[in-house]
């Protein structure tokens, strides 16, 4: 029996207890009514080309000028700041792999991931590596969107203290809930034009930023040796770390009939995310450039028409709404897969609540999404290993997942394995966590790291050493219980 309370769906029979008049209301009104429970094929629906579109609006954002940028500042010239750009977002292709047990199971990656760590495993899996991350990158976007929000607010000629902030903040918070609690079909209904628009947009800024680009650019004191490959191992790390947060890329696929193409999936989940940010974090590092990107915000804005500042404004808050609709989205849904009984509409909200109060407590009372970005830098180390995990668990099922099966977290059901955990998966991500963390060089330096003089290699050696694990482990499990018999979902 499922431990969340899924929404009432279409076909099912309203109880007093559902709420019913409430819920046949939201159904009519647009509200998805699904939580983690399975899609049935009957409401399958779309093209996986409609991917494409859901990744690039949540790409075309404020933070990836900001990264961009930042490549620069850290000491690279131009040129290799462009080759870390593109390593760094080849990781978009982890991204669309995980997709693509979407159309297969029926099922979110919240769900999915309890073949990977067991029924109650996955729940700790969604508590950390889902749910807290996520609404941590929900306060740091809402504190990105809310800045550039300020700077209209002061432009219009109103004043920006305490009471005008916290307004903006839940305003542009309620807009992207909005979205959220409406869920998966407006999505993909929105998030079309969103991308037209913000695309049209940018092209404007980067045409803008190449008029005054120095593509010569080097700084004055050139990396070499040691130093420069620690600052291209951070840069990618840095650029990396967007796609890995994307773990949940099924939630987004899921919707697609059953026989959609894996590759299809994979290809426009991929790509939807490659092109938008190899395009913006090359805009970002040639406008460092020109003007000093400790201050994105302002110093663009001094390479742009008077008239067309408003404008780019209001696409640095839209951008990031529709990025943190879709965090919201999976956060709501991994406050399901948590195990607590609340409707995903609802969990939407509280996701919301909370990412709402760090973002007025940071911006109003002191400097705390500082310390909350500096702990976003060791996500790396959770992020890649978990990536790694699910990567290799997809490869070796050859995709075969069973949806109806997921949801059962029963005792006897076909994903309990030892006491709710799958002992393979628990050790195989502490495995590579641990390599992860000897190899890191960002708030501390590990071990490995401090030999290598500073070359951070904590996001390849926690997917290699976390790979190999799993798949040594998996084979294990697999020769000691011959008795278990053939099922789809194990690998």
């Amino acid at each position: 029996m499922a431990s969340t309370l899924p929404d009432p769906h279409p076909g099912a029979r309203p109880t007093p207890a559902d709420g019913g008049a409430a819920s046949r209301a939201a159904e009519r009104a647009g509200v998805e009514a699904h939580g983690i429970d399975h899609i049935p094929d009957s409401e399958r629906r779309g093209r996986p080309r409609e991917l494409f579109s859901v990744w690039a609006a949540a790409n075309v954002t404020y933070l990836s000028l900001v990264v961009g940028g930042a490549l620069v500042l850290m000491g690279l010239n131009l040129w290799q700041a462009f080759a870390v750009i593109v390593v760094g977002n080849l990781f978009w292709l982890l991204t669309g792999l995980l997709a693509v047990p979407g159309p297969v199971a029926g099922a979110p990656s919240e769900v999915v991931t309890r073949a990977l760590y067991g029924v109650r495993g996955n729940r700790v899996n969604n508590a950390v590596t889902g749910w807290l991350i996520s609404v941590c990158y929900f306060a740091l976007n809402l504190a990105a969107a809310a800045t550039a929000a300020f700077s209209l607010v002061d432009q219009a000629g109103l004043p920006v203290n305490s009471g005008t902030k916290a307004a903006v903040v839940v305003l542009i918070a309620a807009v992207t809930l909005a979205i959220g609690v409406y869920g998966h079909a407006a999505i993909v209904r929105l998030y079309l034009p969103i991308t037209l628009a913000l695309s049209a947009v940018f092209a404007v800024v980067g045409v803008a930023v190449l008029r005054h680009t120095d593509f010569g650019y080097a700084p004055g004191q050139p990396l070499t040796g040691t130093d420069l490959w620690a600052a291209g191992s951070a840069g990618i790390a840095l650029i990396a770390s967007g796609p890995l947060s994307y773990t949940t890329s099924a939630d987004f696929s899921r919707y697609l009939p059953r026989s959609t193409p894996a590759k299809a999936v994979a290809g426009w989940t991929a790509l939807g995310g490659f092109v938008p940010s190899v395009l913006v974090c090359g805009i970002g590092a040639c406008a460092a450039t020109a003007v000093d990107m400790n201050d994105p915000e302002s110093s663009l804005q001094t390479l742009l028409p008077g008239w067309f500042r408003p404008v780019f404004l209001l696409a640095l808050v839209l951008g990031t709404v529709a990025l943190n609709a879709l965090t919201s989205y999976s956060a709501g849904l991994a406050l399901q897969a948590v195990g607590l009984r609340i409707r995903r509409t609802l969990s939407v909200l509280v996701d919301g609540a909370v990412a709402v109060s760090l973002t007025l407590y940071a911006l109003l009372v002191s400097d705390f999404l500082d310390a909350v970005g500096d702990v976003l830098q060791l996500t790396v180390l959770l992020l890649g290993p978990a990536t790694a995990v699910y990567a290799t668990d997809i490869l070796l099922r050859r995709n075969r997942y069973d949806g109806p099966a997921l949801a059962d977290e029963s005792p006897g059901g076909p994903f309990w394995y030892t006491g709710g955990v799958n002992t393979s998966g628990a050790l195989a991500l502490t495995a590579g966590v641990a390599a992860s963390a000897l190899c890191v060089d960002s708030l501390y330096t590990g071990p490995v790291a401090a030999a290598l003089g500073g070359v951070d290699l904590a996001l390849p050696a926690g997917l290699v050493v976390t790979s190999g694990a799993y798949a040594l482990l998996t084979a294990r499990r697999r020769r000691s219980a011959p008795r278990a018999g053939r099922l789809p979902e194990q690998p």
